[in-house]
This record gives C-alpha cells, sequence and structure tokens, in this order.
C-alpha cells in the first residue's frame, strides 16, 4: 500500500515536468526568421523610398529580417562594396537583387555576384535587376553559354529595354507562388520586353500594356495613328546552375505606387518565399514562415 502512494506522488510530479519542459523544447524549434539581403541602387529609380516599402513590406508579410545595402549613386555605373569579397553571400538565406548597374560589365565582378548563386544561394531579382550586368550584343539572343549570358540565364529571361509609362494588365498563372492571387492592373509602369525566355523559366504572371506608337523626337503625332498591343512575361521564375538554385523574378517595379501596393508586395513575398524552399505545393507558407 506504501509504494502505490509513492507512485501516486511521483506521476503527477512527472507529468507536471514534462508540461514545464514543453515550451523550452518548442522556443528551441521555433523557425528562425530568414535572412534577407536587399542590394538596391543604381539609374532611373527611387530606391531610398523602395528599399523602406520593400522592406516593411516583407517583414510584415513573412517571418524574415531584411538587411538593405543602399548605394546612392544614381549612374548605370553603380557598384557595391559587398560583391567585392569572394563569399558575400554566406550569412544570408535569400538575396534580392534591386540595382540598376546597366554600365556595370567587369567580368570577375559580375563572376562573384553569380558564384554565390551557383553554390546555391536562392535569388530574387526586380524590375531593372533585368537591366544590369550586360555587355556585348544584347539587343539580340545570346546563346547560354555565350560570354555575354551568364547574367541572363541565372534571372532565366534575356529582355534588354522597355515600353512606355502605362498600365500593365497582369494576368497570373498556375503556380504555388500565385495560388489565390487575382488579376490586377497596375498604375503607368514600363513593361520590358523578352528577346527570349530560357528552357529554365516557368512562366508565373504575363502583361499587357497599350502602347502608343512610336515616334521621332519633335514629330507630330499622328491623329490616325492607333495604340497597339505589347504583351510580355513580367513575373517567373527559374532553377539556376548545377545545384538548380531557386530564382524568382519580376520585371514589374518601377514607380514608388507600384512598390508599396499590396499585391506586388504579396507578389514579391510568396516569391521570395518560394526561392528560401518555405512555401508549400498548396501556396501556403512552411509552418513558422508566414505572417508573425
Amino acid at each position: 500500500m506504501r509504494s502505490f502512494r509513492v507512485l501516486a506522488v511521483l506521476v503527477p510530479v512527472f507529468v507536471l515536468a514534462g508540461l514545464i519542459c514543453r515550451p523550452v523544447v518548442a522556443a528551441d524549434d521555433a523557425a528562425k526568421p530568414l535572412k534577407v539581403l536587399l542590394v538596391a541602387g543604381g539609374c532611373c529609380h527611387d530606391y531610398a523610398t523602395q528599399t523602406k516599402l520593400l522592406k516593411k513590406g516583407i517583414e510584415s508579410r513573412i517571418n524574415a529580417v531584411v538587411e538593405v545595402i543602399y548605394n546612392p549613386d544614381t549612374s548605370v555605373n553603380a557598384r557595391f562594396e559587398i560583391y567585392e569579397s569572394d563569399g558575400w553571400a554566406r550569412d544570408f538565406d535569400v538575396v534580392i537583387h534591386d540595382e540598376c548597374s546597366a554600365g556595370v560589365s567587369e567580368r570577375p565582378y559580375v563572376d562573384r555576384i553569380l558564384k554565390a548563386h551557383l553554390d546555391g544561394v536562392p535569388a530574387v531579382n526586380l524590375h531593372c535587376a533585368m537591366h544590369s550586368y550586360r555587355w556585348g550584343d544584347f539587343q539580340k539572343a545570346v546563346p547560354a553559354d555565350a560570354d555575354n549570358a551568364g547574367w541572363f540565364t541565372m534571372i532565366g529571361l534575356q529582355s534588354s529595354r522597355h515600353g512606355p509609362q502605362a498600365p500593365i494588365d497582369v494576368h497570373y498563372a498556375e503556380h504555388p507562388i500565385t495560388a489565390g492571387l487575382a488579376d490586377w492592373t497596375t498604375i503607368n509602369e514600363e513593361l520590358y520586353n523578352n528577346i527570349q525566355v530560357f528552357p529554365s523559366a516557368t512562366v508565373l504572371a504575363s502583361g499587357k500594356q497599350l502602347q502608343q506608337p512610336r515616334r521621332k523626337k519633335g514629330e507630330p503625332a499622328d491623329p490616325e495613328a492607333k495604340p497597339t498591343e505589347a504583351t510580355a512575361v513580367v513575373a517567373w521564375v527559374s532553377e539556376y546552375g548545377p545545384k538548380q538554385t531557386r530564382v524568382f523574378s519580376t520585371s514589374l517595379g518601377h514607380n514608388n505606387e507600384t512598390v508599396g501596393d499590396d499585391r506586388y508586395l504579396d507578389l514579391v513575398s510568396r516569391g521570395l518565399l518560394w526561392a528560401a524552399g518555405k512555401l508549400t505545393d498548396s501556396g501556403q507558407p512552411v509552418a513558422g514562415y508566414g505572417q508573425q
């Protein structure tokens, strides 16, 4: 009878000890925020504002901490000190390229950027990143093994120019990133052309824009001329290199109003999660990586 009483006392003690220990284990197993590097600067955009919009928008949507590297240089030759070191991306889970550095063509510099992604660091490319780090005859399709193809093959699509500032009708295809996202029309934005879409890419969204006929400077408008409809891929994913590194890209995002639009930030945040392997096939964040 005495042994029964001892057992009756010990069981609640062990149960209580287990309950006390569980929160500690849960805290240890909690999802760690994604460490995201946002590199921005260069020509033609208000990156000082857009970096703030992106950081706030991403961190409010997913479990991530965004570190910003911003260069106030507004020329096409903007460079970033972080890229001057080997292993520059080793401390990050995802890198967002939001630079506009079309004039930077130094091969060792560009190769250092690309090596991080060849080694498996996921990438997100926004807007003018598509028109950065290019040289040679990039106005025509370049073979994937050409000297000037490295940046295009990482992105998964080659673009050379953009259309006028005009609204773009965005239509989504089926994909975990786009699950639940509704088609929308932007404010005045730039529609980037598609020279070629590489086989590694999967189209997420197409854009349609009415464009007025081009005319030479000083030439009067033709009252009989009608606008033409231009279409292009505006969001896509690809797998890069032998490690099939995940890459998400969108050519949208010229103006601050677009970058700050909830629909744009939803798309970018979900693309980031997919690139990091934190988005399920049904389009939901992996446990612990949704809105905190």
